[in-house]
């Protein structure tokens, strides 16, 4: 488990959520060698199962950026990485770092982070007054129709964004980098030729996809310093189980999502 307070004011932040991605979408697609970017930055190659804070993108990002980060899926509740000061923050331990702040990226503003916004579904297109509540929490938000959830290749033009983010920042400052990524989210049957219907392996495609192309934003951010990584989806789909489709319904397959915290580069193993 990463110590926060350890992190927080030396170290940029990439937060990454995959929008609907469902945990065994990730495992099987991760455990088939189909996503080895973000394996490389997976704890021992493996995403972890945790349970999300909303069942759909709204009010899971609401506690995200709030500090409820999805939380493990047994029954121990250990510290939460982020907070914001509570009264009463039972699960705010000795490696959470708090933030005397409303949400985590006023937080991290106040302590000097640049923090931008790449979205992603509708809830961060900037286009309604409802879709400006979530990228209005950041000085910087960028959105088009070429990364939203019509887009085939939505992904590349994030990543296209985001290297440019990374070429205009300071030397020696701080970045919070946030992606909400919506090719995981539907439609995704495009990423498999002749589907016309969403399905459990039309999403692994979509991740496959979706890898191909962090890649390049991976491969980019050592130049800007070390970092800490946060993956993870906002909340999982259903494609038939038990009668339930979709999400933003209370069903094992919206609520069990894939999480992984990570730093970059990866400490140096300790001599013996």
């Amino acid at each position: 488990m990463i110590n926060a307070n350890e992190v927080i004011g030396s170290h940029n932040v990439l937060f990454v959520t995959f929008d609907s991605l469902r945990y065994d979408v990730a495992r099987a697609t991760t455990h088939g060698g189909r996503t080895p970017n973000l394996e490389n930055l997976l704890p021992d190659g493996l995403w972890e199962e945790r349970r999300t804070q909303g069942s759909f993108t709204l009010p899971a990002h609401a506690a995200f950026f709030s500090g409820f980060l999805p939380v493990p899926s047994g029954p121990e509740r250990p510290g939460r990485l982020l907070a914001c000061h509570a009264i009463r923050g039972t699960t705010i331990k000795k490696q959470t770092f708090v933030f005397d702040a409303p949400n985590i990226v006023d937080g991290l503003s106040g302590l000097g982070y640049r923090t931008v916004c790449i979205g992603g579904v509708g809830f961060f297109s900037n286009q309604t007054k409802l879709g400006r509540v979530l990228p209005g929490l950041f000085q910087e938000s960028y959105w088009n129709p070429k990364t939203g959830t019509d887009c085939p290749d939505s992904t590349r033009h994030q990543v296209d964004i985001a290297l440019n983010v990374l070429r205009e920042q300071e030397t020696g400052s701080l970045l919070f980098l946030f992606l909400n990524i919506p090719a995981t989210h539907t439609p995704h049957h495009v990423y498999l030729q002749g589907e016309t219907v969403d399905t459990w392996e039309s999403q692994c495609a979509a991740l496959a996809y979706v890898d191909t192309q962090l890649g390049r934003l991976f491969d980019a951010m050592p130049d800007a310093g070390p970092w800490l990584v946060l993956l993870c989806a906002d909340h999982g789909e259903a494609f038939g189980e038990d009668g339930y489709h979709g999400h933003g319904i209370a069903h094992p397959t919206v609520w069990t999502v894939p999480y992984a915290e990570s730093l970059m580069p990866l400490p140096a193993a300790p001599h013996h």
